[in-house]
């Protein structure tokens, strides 16, 4: 037989591709490896680097999600297995299962009302869902379109006027929660984001319109909504009306006094459940509990900040042992499934945060995405903990690890 041309094959790959993008989606995805591969096909590229990045060599990017493998299960038998749960709590909330949808910016450019779609979908399910600051959709977008009380992710900046309207409208919005992120007070380089000129709506330059082309699906959602701008800033800052305002006023908001001393401010303006996000030393957590916070988030904010810090799940066991007894301690990070869950909660988290897993559902399929990456998650959590020999995921803990002997 002949050889293959080079040239057709390349050509043939590039047809397949666009056959995937419009064709309707029949494959069952069956782990979050199948959403990830569906979301870059559909995703134009500079929002789905922004998801699947992380700064300068992402090395602590890939270690989030690589230390989690060297973590081994205790396969356990003759265990009465009949009746399983994996309902628990997370600051005092009823939960599906311990895990939370993480705030992540520009959640609304993976699909057209993205953080509209996926609060329904964590609705629905019983976890939590987290807008993020720097969201498409505004808080008073989700209030409308949800019917159950969500969590609001508060970046500091140095309009502190502003930073308070935020935490009002919060308020005002019902949300339980109030996520404070303390690791965000000066950008990490992302190479990927400034090599793609990252904004929202994207420039229309050549390059993305031939990008945004063979995007059909994400295209006609986008052109379908309003919502293509940071809902949360955009018409609430005097002066900020469109993209070169908002990129100016954004640029310079971000503040690196952040304090101590801010975080209580912000809990007496907040007066609710408080949740300290990026924490990731022992000391940090110390100083967190000082604050009467309700719980910590171990994280690198997804390898996104400070490359070269530690995986989010190395950095855990030190922080329990240091405040466990003291505040609920949660962990984001590297999660992929199911099963990196059960490690989490074995290594002392209360609860656990996905981000990029719920994005790629979005991006692969929308709103259905989203609840098939929680059930795929949900699924691996039920099945580990059983071949672990444990029927009530509240009842996991460092027993259920291998230890070399």
């Amino acid at each position: 037989m002949a050889a293959s041309n080079p040239t057709i094959e390349k050509l043939r790959r590039f047809g397949q591709s666009c056959i995937d993008t419009v064709a309707p989606d029949r494959a069952r995805a069956t782990c979050i490896e199948d959403l990830r591969i569906m979301a870059r096909r559909r995703v134009p590229r500079m929002f789905y680097d922004y998801a699947d990045t992380g700064s300068w060599t992402e090395s602590t990017y890939r270690a989030n999600e690589a230390d989690f493998a060297k973590i081994l299960f205790r396969q356990r038998v003759a265990v009465d297995l009949s009746e399983r749960s994996t309902r628990s709590t997370m600051v005092g909330e009823e939960v599906a299962m311990p895990v939370a949808l993480a705030p992540t910016g520009l959640t609304g450019m993976q699909h057209a009302d993205g953080e509209i779609l996926a609060a329904r979908a964590a609705e629905s399910f019983g976890v939590p869902f987290t807008l993020s600051t720097m969201s498409i959709c505004s808080i008073e977008d989700i209030a409308e379109h949800t019917t159950k009380p969500f969590w609001f992710q508060l970046y500091v900046m140095r309009d502190r006027d502003f930073a308070g309207r935020l935490i009002d409208r919060a308020k005002a919005a019902g949300c339980s929660a109030l996520v404070l992120t303390l690791d965000l007070q000066i950008l990490g380089q992302r190479h990927k984001d400034i090599k793609n000129g990252l904004a929202a709506p994207p420039s229309p330059t050549l390059a993305n319109l031939i990008d945004i082309a063979f995007r059909p699906r994400w295209a006609l959602a986008m052109l379908g909504t309003r919502r293509r701008e940071f809902g949360n800033i955009v018409g609430h800052v005097k002066g900020v009306d469109d993209m070169a305002s908002l990129g100016a006023w954004t640029q310079n908001q971000f503040d690196p006094a952040l304090s101590w001393e801010d975080v209580d401010w912000i809990r007496d303006r907040w007066g609710g459940k408080l949740i300290l996000k990026g924490i990731l030393d022992a000391e940090d957590a110390r100083l967190a509990v000082r604050t009467g916070a309700d719980a910590i988030v171990v994280s690198n904010h997804g390898g996104r900040q400070l490359d070269g810090a530690p995986s989010s799940i190395a950095a855990l066991p030190p922080i329990v042992d240091a405040v466990g007894g003291d505040i609920e301690v949660h962990m984001d990070g590297g999660i992929r499934g199911g099963q990196d869950v059960v490690r989490a909660l074995a290594l002392g988290a209360k609860g656990t945060y996905i981000g990029r897993p719920f994005l790629y559902g979005l991006g692969a399929r929308g709103e259905r995405g989203v609840t098939e990456c929680l059930e795929i998650i949900r699924n691996e959590l039920d099945l580990t903990m059983a071949f672990c020999g444990l029927t009530d995921v509240k009842r996991i803990d460092a027993d259920i690890l291998w230890k070399e002997r």
